[in-house]
């Protein structure tokens, strides 16, 4: 009976010591998202969102080392011909063009038994690279002519799938605009991560993630700042405004009130990306 009573006292401390928290980034987090050129690793901005492929890891841990955080940006609802693992989709998982995206294709976001591996493989690299978080784009097929007969319940399926592996390794994970969905999903992801709402005027649809104390990085490609900028700190959003083409150059607006470091207070807690690499 001692014994089984210590067991029970050592199971109940364990349950009472609350797991370290993953990093995510504070609502007022400054950000840079380059997906394009050359990447200028000089940019005063305490989040950079870069391309997964594209970035190796010892360019993750110059910035690491410079105390910015680093996101990998990666397509996980559409197929890109140019990427080094485009061979591993099968014709049966692709569906129709995306507009304006010549060589980029809607995934059958159904078909997890044929996605779940690459996308966990990418994942995987995601993390071997040293990286903080993940931004999985075109998470929002339903809402689009994909060729496939996608529902608003397959892709919140996909979609929260895609927060469960992420957390599994140690990301923090946006959400990456599919604002109709935004109060469902919200409990799941870490951050959003939008285009266009003050010129599609649905920037509103993103206060549950204000609401929880989390970031919403944000950009406007076509309105001048004088638009938006105000409205957005109102709103408690880090906006700026950059090309689509998503180069180095952005302008950013003028942040609500200065902070110290990137980061919410959980960072702290488990130190620096620079430390813990």
């Amino acid at each position: 009976m001692l014994r089984l009573a210590a067991v029970g006292a050592v199971l109940a401390s364990m349950a009472g010591t609350p797991a370290p928290e993953r990093w995510r980034p504070a609502p007022d987090t400054t950000w840079q998202w380059q997906l394009s050129g050359r990447l200028d690793t000089t940019v005063e901005a305490e989040l950079y969102d870069v391309d997964l492929f594209e970035t190796p890891a010892r360019t993750v841990a110059r910035l690491h080392a410079r105390g910015r955080r680093v996101v990998c940006y990666l397509s996980a609802g559409s197929y890109e011909r140019w990427r080094p693992d485009a061979r591993r989709f099968p014709e049966t998982v692709l569906g129709r063009p995306l507009d304006g995206w010549p060589g980029e294709r809607w995934l059958d976001v159904r078909r997890l038994d044929v996605l779940g591996p690459i996308l966990r493989d990418r994942l995987d690299l995601c993390r071997r690279r040293g990286f903080d978080g993940v931004e999985p784009d075109n998470v929002d097929g339903y809402a689009n002519s994909t060729g496939f007969p996608l529902t608003a319940r397959d892709q919140l399926r996909f979609n929260r799938w895609l927060a469960r592996e992420a957390h599994a390794r140690g990301l923090a994970v946006a959400l990456k605009n599919d604002l109709a969905q935004v109060r469902a999903l919200e409990p799941d992801f870490d951050f959003a991560v939008n285009e266009e709402c003050f010129r599609y005027r649905e920037c509103g649809r993103l206060r549950p993630f204000v609401r929880a104390g989390k970031a919403v990085l944000h950009v406007e490609y076509r309105l001048p700042r004088s638009r938006f900028c105000a409205r957005a700190r109102r709103l408690g959003f880090t906006s700026m405004r950059k090309d689509r083409a998503l180069g180095p150059r952005r302008e950013p607006c003028r942040r609500a009130r200065a902070r110290g470091r990137a980061g919410t207070a959980t960072a702290a807690a488990t130190g620096s990306a620079a430390s813990r690499r």
